[in-house]
């Protein structure tokens, strides 16, 4: 299984980033997709998650509004979308799957590499 993160990279506060996740080795339909991130120093902590089929989505509080989560079955893609980004979101982002719409790491099977956002004040 492998699940590639893609999208990263700086931009100034208030701007939009699309992160893509393309997964591989996997019946992808049949997994809950979800993005958690991780600052410096910090833990991993949630972000977002998606059902199998696209139809159930949960977020953090933190970024409820401005984050949307999508995917593409037909692509084998998850997708979050961020817009009024604050500097506070600055992380390494990572997609990852497990069997429902967990919200801990462990609940997940496979995890992506991660890819960088900064956000710049």
């Amino acid at each position: 299984v492998q699940l590639q993160a893609s999208g990263g990279g700086l931009v100034q506060a208030g701007g939009s980033l699309r992160l893509s996740c393309a997964a591989s080795g996997l019946t992808f339909s049949s997994y809950g997709m979800g993005w958690f991130r991780q600052a410096p120093g910090e833990e991993r902590e949630f972000v977002a998650a998606i059902s199998g089929s696209g139809g159930t989505t949960t977020y953090a509080r933190f970024v409820k509004g401005r984050f949307t989560i999508s995917r593409d079955n037909a692509k084998n893609t998850v997708y979050l979308q961020m817009n009024s980004l604050k500097p506070e979101d600055t992380a390494v982002y990572y997609c990852a799957a497990g069997s429902g719409l967990g919200i801990t790491p462990e609940e997940y099977e496979y995890w992506g590499q991660g890819t960088l956002v900064t956000v710049s004040s």
